[in-house]
């Protein structure tokens, strides 16, 4: 963290082996400082009061008081304190992920299945050594702001040497969606504003282990005029439907010799370390539609979406980038903007509205 004080993490898992475990690959990364451990929620906060971590790393289902709780209790008591959660593959626990991510956990990993201690250490390592990065950024970043004298840096604009292709000629055949941390808040303010007559397919890529996808799709149905579903291979995409890339495959558009479009479900390698990846969708969307395509970048980490989203502007795309102030984080949307990608760079609170005025439609209001 460039000479700032340790990370202090507080571990917090009613299993003795798994909170062991933790702790030890904590310990292997750099700039973090295992402040304490506790096995139920109530002792987590007690925990918390009294050495004042900077982030827990935090199991869901607990006895006394669930992960949950706690994070409402942290949103209220401690609202600068973050969050990783150790989640379960469970229908349950990929339920109550997306619950925790809306109340404001930063991000989560999926508990691993290891066959040693010695495994699972360096699973837990692995899994958490990107997201504890992301945090440490995300925290210097706040703090950087908040320092006296400390001014916000702003978001990156629109390239100017670009030639814009969001007017009101542009009419576009398919919405491209790429989002990864912070994600599913974002994508849950965003998709459930579109109208039921949005007039074309919408595709999502959010990054997203198997087992956690089809929550999240399912919940968004829910919330949303749209019909929003996990994409199954051999679907053909239709006007007014979502389709959500499964965690851990790679999703894609073809062409039937028909003619027609259809999704392409594969077990093609990562690309930018993701599977599911922003810029294998992408360069599929600018191969199929070319230069028909509105495509959106939200908050998340890493690069991926920048590649896919200059191949998209190559051939006259629209594409919008979520800005720094409302993003979690910070990295993809900034990659594209680099790139020379982006037409737009908006709040949050803004996009979906683009969406709706370059898409023809009104956006539902209240969303």
């Amino acid at each position: 963290m460039g000479g700032e004080r340790p990370l202090k993490v507080l571990v917090v898992d009613d299993s003795f082996i798994f909170k062991r475990a933790v702790a030890k690959s904590l310990k292997e990364i750099p700039g973090v400082e295992v402040a304490g451990s506790a096995s139920d929620g109530k002792e987590a906060i007690a925990q918390t009061e009294a050495l004042s971590p900077d982030l827990l790393v935090l199991d869901l289902e607990m006895p006394v008081m669930g992960g949950l709780e706690v994070l409402r209790a942290l949103k209220e008591n401690f609202p600068g304190v973050g969050a990783i959660l150790l989640s379960s593959k469970t229908r349950k626990g990929s339920e109550e992920t997306l619950r925790a991510m809306e109340l404001g956990a930063f991000d989560f990993v999926p508990k691993p299945e290891a066959e040693s201690f010695d495994q699972g250490v360096t699973a837990v390592r692995k899994a958490l050594a990107p997201k504890i990065r992301a945090f440490q950024n995300y925290l210097e970043s706040k703090r950087a702001r908040n320092r006296p004298g400390g001014k916000e840096s702003g978001s990156l604009s629109p390239s100017p040497g670009k030639k814009p292709s969001c007017g009101p000629d542009f009419t576009p055949q398919v919405l491209g969606v790429g989002s990864s941390t912070g994600g599913p808040p974002a994508l849950g303010k965003v998709i459930p504003a579109l109208p039921e007559s949005f007039p074309f397919p919408v595709f999502v890529v959010q990054h997203m282990p198997g087992g956690f996808t089809r929550s999240l799709a399912e919940d968004l149905d829910k919330r949303s005029p749209l019909r929003v579903m996990e994409a199954e291979d051999g679907m053909e995409p239709r006007a007014g439907e979502v389709y959500i890339a499964p965690g851990g495959t790679q999703m894609k558009i073809g062409i039937l010799e028909t003619r027609r479009k259809v999704i392409r479900i594969t077990d093609d390698p990562p690309e930018n370390a993701c599977k599911p990846s922003v810029d294998y969708l992408f360069r599929s969307l600018a191969e199929v539609y070319r230069g028909r395509v509105l495509a959106v970048v939200l908050t998340g980490m890493g690069r991926d979406g920048a590649k896919g989203a200059a191949a998209l502007k190559a051939k006259g795309a629209c594409v919008i980038a979520q800005d720094e102030e409302t993003c979690l984080v910070y990295g993809m949307p900034k990659a594209v903007v680099e790139e020379g990608a982006a037409d737009k760079v908006l709040p949050l609170e803004k996009i979906s509205t683009a969406i709706a005025k370059v898409s023809g439609v009104e956006a539902v209001t209240g969303k």
